[in-house]
């Protein structure tokens, strides 16, 4: 079964829209864990937080007070983004340090573009 690494998530454009033309059954399948990840509201959440913070990453610590959550929820909701292949995560200490994997989620929006007909 492919991977994102295998995909080379990072550089490697994904492939056309859904509007455009079908998705390879292998590229769907790579893709589908990413898309499942962001399909919680919490995780949503969290992900606009790591990819919206200020030098492009955002420590546990700030991640944990936002919502009405235990920690280990949070850190369950981050394992999965991270599992997903949305995040990577960098331990400092006693603290981990989240960074959102550009490449994935420039895949996800070329997938999900959609142009109005002229």
């Amino acid at each position: 079964m492919l991977t994102l690494t295998d995909l080379n998530v990072v550089d490697a454009p994904c492939c056309p829209p859904i509007a455009q033309d079908r998705i390879p059954a292998e590229t769907a399948a790579v893709l589908a864990p990413a898309f499942k990840a962001l399909g919680d509201p919490v995780r949503l959440q969290l992900m606009s937080m790591i990819a919206s913070a200020d030098g492009g990453e955002i420590c546990v610590c700030d991640l944990t007070p936002a919502f009405d959550l235990s920690g280990p929820t949070i850190s369950h909701h981050l394992r999965t983004l991270r599992e997903a292949g949305l995040v990577s995560a960098d331990r400092r200490g006693t603290w981990v340090y989240y960074r959102a994997r550009p490449g994935i989620m420039r895949r996800l929006a070329a997938l999900l573009t959609v142009t109005d007909p002229a």
